[in-house]
């Protein structure tokens, strides 16, 4: 299971002392995010364009 650093902490994580994170653990961190963050743009990008408007097609002859 994935876990957010804002997440409560596992059962497990609780009994272990927060050991700071080195240079790679926060750049791996740091790129979760950023996907994580992009995704939730992708979906929720079509409610951010505006409505197109409806243009009927001309009636055949």
């Amino acid at each position: 299971m994935s876990q957010d650093r804002k997440d409560p902490p596992l059962q497990d994580d609780a009994k272990t002392p927060n050991k700071p994170e080195d240079a790679r653990e926060r750049e791996k961190r740091k790129q979760h995010e950023s996907e994580n963050q992009d995704h939730a743009l992708e979906e929720t990008f079509p409610a951010s364009d505006p409505v197109s408007p409806f243009v009927p097609a001309k009636a055949p002859d």
